[in-house]
């Protein structure tokens, strides 16, 4: 359905690597009361009946902060906020037989280890051996369809080269459980990451809007006055120092697309071998032969930026128990990151 709302009260928010925006609409004074999903028909350019009445059992359309029945009447000045996903491209997703690391699966949800290399959803130039794909085989010997679960309960993302922890949702309500947390910023997701560098603060908080590149449409940039993009901030902590990288572990705030990899790039630490924002090159170091050789040996160790989704928390959408998940980290990144204390201890602290 395409997303618009014909009320000069809207306001719109949207995520990144979360597949969900937020609508918010106040219905006009003196409306007389009407089904809620016709009500949101008249006001959603080609929306349908059905999507809505799915998006309203999911539990992702709220009147006045509560969920509602699809039989439930709309009143004047009722604050209706509704949750729509953002599918990347409306496509076909082919079942395939791909072997998937399930950390965790209930009845609701799996937890999936991804892969560093394994795009998430089909798109242009990746139409087949996404995690999608897979999905959509696994799913479909459960008897679980595109039809009954859109986009097979994919609620977020991470990038093709970031390896690590993604949830997925296995009923409506479970999805719509999820991707109002994603929304609301009640999970919790801890990153690790290599970057160029000796990071100056032990702790700190980048926050910075992070949006298309005005020239560069497949990059992102940082827009620190807020003009372009969306607000993004992400929390960091030194874990080890390494003189000409350091170890930080990165905690999200917001999920916009790339976001570490933009932020870090911004307050000038790169990850380590990013060859979308220039870390795939000496940042730091010497110009002596034998450290650019020590250098190419680690982008060989590591050949794609050093980011993985080390732990996931979220409140359970059925049982409202907390879950956490924890993934270690890929070989690898624990070989550069052995590779790196060798170099350290070898030159005895020195740079």
């Amino acid at each position: 359905m395409k997303k618009e709302f014909i009320n000069s009260e809207e306001k719109v928010q949207e995520s990144g690597d979360e597949l969900y925006e937020r609508f918010n609409l106040v219905v006009d004074r003196g409306q007389e009361p009407l089904r809620i999903d016709k009500f949101l028909m008249n006001r959603i350019e080609g929306a349908t009946r059905n999507k809505l009445q799915q998006a309203i059992n999911a539990g992702l359309v709220l009147v006045n902060g509560e969920e509602v029945r699809p039989n439930y009447k709309v009143r004047s000045l009722d604050e209706i906020i509704l949750y729509s996903d953002m599918s990347p491209e409306e496509m076909e997703v082919v079942a395939e037989n791909i072997t998937l690391s399930i950390v965790y699966e209930d009845k609701d949800l799996m937890v999936i280890n991804k892969p560093a290399g394994m795009v998430v959803h089909p798109g242009s130039g990746n139409y087949s051996g996404t995690l999608l794909n897979g999905i959509a085989y696994y799913f479909q010997q459960e008897g679980i369809t595109e039809e009954k679960l859109p986009r097979y309960g994919l609620v977020h993302r991470i990038d093709k080269n970031t390896s690590g922890l993604l949830v997925i949702a296995k009923t409506d309500r479970a999805m719509g459980q999820l991707a109002r947390q994603f929304y609301e910023h009640s999970i919790t997701r801890q990153y690790l990451a290599l970057v160029w560098g000796d990071v100056q603060r032990d702790t700190g908080t980048i926050t910075a809007h992070v949006g298309r590149h005005q020239r560069f449409r497949k990059l992102f940039e940082a827009y620190p006055e807020g003009e372009h993009g969306k607000e993004a901030i992400t929390h960091y902590k030194v874990v080890e120092r390494f003189g000409y990288v350091t170890l930080v572990e990165c905690v999200l705030e917001t999920g916009r697309t790339h976001q570490i990899r933009v932020h870090m790039k911004y307050i000038g630490h790169p990850l380590f071998n990013d060859d979308f924002y220039g870390g795939d090159k000496i940042v730091k170091g010497t110009v002596f032969s034998k450290y650019k050789q020590f250098v190419e040996n680690c982008f060989a160790v590591c050949p794609r930026h050093a980011l993985h989704a080390r732990t996931l928390g979220f409140t359970h959408p059925t049982t409202g128990k907390k879950m956490f998940f924890e993934a270690e980290l890929p070989d690898d990144i624990k070989q550069l990151i052995e590779k790196w204390r060798g170099y350290v201890a070898a030159s005895g602290g020195r740079r």
